[in-house]
C-alpha cells in the first residue's frame, strides 16, 4: 500500500523539477552569501530550507524568484531564467516583512493585486477563503494582527494558483495554532501539484516538511527527507543531525601519502 509520502517520492521522479540550481555563487561584498550552491525543487512537495539567520537562505529565495543579482552560476525556474516574465503568474513569493498596502482592506489589496496580475475578479474571493479571511474580508490591513497581515501577503501569491510557492519564513512570530493551519495550507497546496519552498530557521519545523535543503555559512549541507535525514546521522531530530552533519564537515581531512 502506498503511502502519502511514496506517493510524493515517486512523484517527484516522475515529473521534471520545477527549480534547477546549479552552482550558484552570490557576493555581498567579500563576503560569500551562497557559496556554489546546486539543489532541487520537486513539485507536489514541500520542501524545508532551513539553517540559522544569516546562513543565505533569504538570498538564495530571491534568487529563486529573480530579484537577486548573481555573481555566476544558474537558477532555473519552470525551465526558465528565474525572472523571466513569462514566470509572472506561475510563481508565488511572500517576504517575511508583509508586503501589502496598509490603508486598504483586505479585499482591496486582493482585487488590486489581482488586476496587476491579470486573473479573474473570483480569484480574490477563492484565496480569502483559502487563508481563512473572510470575515476581515473588509477591514483596513493596518488594523490586523500580525498573523492575519501575514495572511494577506499570502492570500496575494496565492492569486492565480501559482506552481511554484516561495515563503520566506512565513511563521515566524505566529502562534502555535496559526503555524500549524499554515502548515495543512502548504500540504494542501502541495497536494494540488505546486511545488511550495518555505524558509525557517526553526529546526523544529522540520518535520512538518517533506524534504529539507540544510544551509550553513552559505553552502548546502544536506539535500534528504526528514527520515532518510535522521537514519544517515543517526539521530533523533533535525537538529541533533544538523550539529552531526556540521561536525563531521569540520573533522580534519585525513591525507595520504
Amino acid at each position: 500500500m502506498l503511502t502519502r509520502g511514496t506517493v510524493r517520492v515517486t512523484i517527484q521522479h516522475m515529473v521534471k523539477n520545477v527549480v534547477e540550481v546549479c552552482d550558484l555563487v552570490v557576493r555581498r561584498g567579500r563576503v560569500r552569501a551562497v557559496d556554489g550552491l546546486s539543489c532541487s525543487i520537486a513539485p507536489g512537495v514541500v520542501t524545508g530550507l532551513l539553517g540559522p539567520s544569516g546562513c543565505g537562505k533569504s538570498t538564495l529565495i530571491r534568487a529563486v524568484v529573480g530579484v537577486q543579482v548573481l555573481t555566476s552560476g544558474t537558477v532555473e525556474v519552470l525551465g526558465l531564467p528565474a525572472g523571466d516574465r513569462r514566470l509572472r503568474h506561475r510563481v508565488g513569493y511572500v517576504t517575511q516583512a508583509p508586503s501589502v498596502y496598509d490603508d486598504l482592506t483586505v479585499a482591496e489589496n486582493l482585487r488590486f493585486f489581482g488586476r496587476v496580475l491579470g486573473v479573474p475578479a473570483d480569484e480574490a474571493e477563492r484565496c480569502l477563503e483559502a487563508v481563512d479571511l473572510a470575515a476581515v474580508r473588509d477591514r483596513v490591513v493596518d488594523r490586523l494582527s500580525g498573523g492575519q497581515r501575514s495572511r494577506v501577503s499570502l492570500a496575494v501569491a496565492l492569486l492565480g494558483s501559482p506552481e511554484l510557492l516561495v515563503l520566506d519564513e512565513p511563521t515566524v512570530g505566529l502562534d502555535p495554532v496559526l503555524r500549524r493551519d499554515l502548515w495543512a495550507m502548504f500540504h494542501a497546496l502541495a497536494d494540488a501539484g505546486a511545488a511550495v519552498l518555505v524558509s525557517s530557521h526553526v529546526m523544529d519545523e522540520a518535520q512538518r516538511c517533506d524534504r529539507l535543503l540544510l544551509m550553513r555559512d552559505g553552502r548546502l549541507l544536506a539535500s534528504d527527507t526528514p527520515g532518510d535525514l535522521l537514519a544517515r546521522t543517526g539521530t533523533r531530530d533535525v537538529e541533533a543531525a544538523f550539529l552531526a552533519i556540521v561536525e563531521h564537515a569540520q573533522e580534519p581531512k585525513e591525507v595520504t601519502a
